[in-house]
């Protein structure tokens, strides 16, 4: 190739990777407009008796490391229309992604076809017409306008520091904006879009490991040096582990290793799953069953929670009181699982069909002012979890969870972390847990690889059940 060929080659290289380099998820944005015009059209061309649609656009990208470098660059953009028609007490959907008149129409008819030969359902309730919504504001340009490049920079900061401290990085920046509308045939139509970030980060040497992860509507909240720090602190102090036997120990749990534990109890709180008898909370509701300390609730309003402020039909959420001070106070509703019940509809409620009913997404424990260091400062003989994983149900009643430590797990002696110890599996009931809680720190938005995010505190738990050493 001639020297003029290469220059004219690398500078069309060049420009293309500028290009690449400013794609973000907000050149992929659509607008309540566009996904209305959509609705729209799906209701005019529906002959149901009544007609529900739901649309959901979502835009992601990730940037992916290992081994102290990118490996992977990708992104994404889909787009969802789910069609509920109802014809004479009978219901069903249908779904494409294609947006041509032609494709609308089928889907709308598919789902007709699809709803006739369903049998009757007695629960059934009419759609809703327009409801009154409070409005949430999450959508962030600076995130939908992050790029590769952006990105790039950030993981390159957490790789040279990797490489100054001669460990190896692994992980995942992501970025991205999603869309949600509902709309029926009665009028109702609302619509929500979120943006949100990522950022995951684990440090390894020979014998040792840490990690940190943040998630955040709004970019500048992660601070991928701050979190790389963090990880790579872990993975410094815990070389070297020893083993201890197992056995009963006070254990700090930070944030994501609560968020990963308390997480199994959130079907729990669902109307549905108390009627059928599923749920720890069957026969305890308004009995002492957690710590005085312990209140939790859903409140999809909280400035750190995500997530539209509307359920599957289209139902206002409420903020629900679950446990207040250790007694299950209230459930959440959908419309069905409330008329069953004799409640009122909370705005938990799935899209329909279903047979799950309704759930809580947006959960909050309340915290203390504990900061973690008083928590070590204040313990004899203890253990300090920086997080969980491959955890799974024993027993759904009683809540027994097992699982194991990973990424950080200290022994503490007299007040003070005096080195790391090989990893726990554990074999621990919830209910027991939230009734040992000494001290709570306070609450923050916490990411885990077992639960959705939520709004969690740091805890000090006494006699908390390690079962075995694993060999790592």
């Amino acid at each position: 190739m001639s020297k003029k060929k290469k220059s004219r080659t690398a500078h069309r290289a060049s420009a293309k990777s500028r290009r690449a380099g400013h794609i973000s998820a907000a050149g992929h944005r659509l607008g309540a407009s566009a996904l209305h015009r959509i609705t729209e059209k799906i209701i005019k061309f529906s002959e149901a008796d009544e007609t529900e649609v739901d649309v959901t656009a979502v835009t992601s990208a990730l940037t992916r490391f290992a081994n102290n470098t990118i490996h992977q660059n990708v992104a994404e953009q889909g787009l969802t229309i789910s069609v509920r028609a109802v014809v004479d007490g009978r219901t069903a959907r249908a779904s494409t992604n294609k947006t041509d008149d032609e494709s609308l129409r089928r889907v709308a008819r598919a789902a007709l076809d699809l709803a006739r030969v369903q049998p009757r359902n007695p629960d059934l309730l009419p759609i809703l017409g327009s409801q009154k919504i409070q409005k949430v504001n999450r959508f962030i340009e600076a995130t939908a306008n992050a790029t590769p490049a952006d990105r790039a920079r950030a993981v390159a900061r957490v790789c040279q520091m990797s490489d100054k401290n001669k460990q190896t990085t692994a992980g995942i920046f992501s970025t991205g904006l999603s869309e949600i509308a509902l709309a029926n045939s009665r009028g109702l139509f609302e619509f929500y879009e979120d943006t949100r970030a990522e950022f995951s980060v684990t440090m390894l040497e020979k014998d040792s490991s840490g990690w940190a992860k943040a998630t955040s509507a709004r970019v500048g909240d992660i601070d991928s040096e701050a979190l790389a720090q963090r990880a790579s602190e872990k993975c410094a102090a815990s070389r070297s582990p020893r083993e201890i036997p197992p056995g009963r120990y006070t254990a700090i749990l930070e944030p994501p290793a609560v968020l990963d534990l308390v997480g199994f109890l959130f079907y729990d709180f669902a109307g549905t799953c108390v009627a059928d008898q599923r749920s720890c909370f069957t026969g305890r509701m308004g009995k002492k069953l957690f710590g005085e300390n312990i209140s939790i609730w859903d409140d999809v309003y909280h400035p750190l929670q995500l997530g539209p402020p509307f359920d599957g039909e289209g139902v206002p959420r409420k903020k629900v009181t679950l446990v207040e001070k250790g007694i299950p106070k209230n459930l959440v509703y959908s419309r069905a699982t409330a008329k069953k019940m004799k409640a009122q509809p909370t705005g938990h409620g799935f899209s329909l069909p279903t047979e799950d009913g309704e759930a809580p997404f947006n959960l909050v424990f309340a915290g203390g002012n504990t900061p973690a260091e008083e928590m070590v400062r204040s313990t004899e003989r203890g253990l300090l979890i920086t997080r969980l994983w491959y955890i799974r149900e024993v027993d759904p009643y009683q809540k027994v969870l097992t699982g194991m430590t990973r990424d950080g797990t200290f022994l503490v002696e007299n007040g003070r972390v005096t080195g790391a110890v090989r990893n726990f599996r554990f074999n621990q009931s919830i209910i027991e847990m939230l009734s040992n809680v000494e001290m709570l720190g306070p609450s923050v938005r916490a990411s885990g690889e077992e639960s959705f995010d939520m709004v969690v505190p740091a805890m000090k738990v006494r006699d908390f059940h390690f079962t075995e050493v694993t060999k790592f």
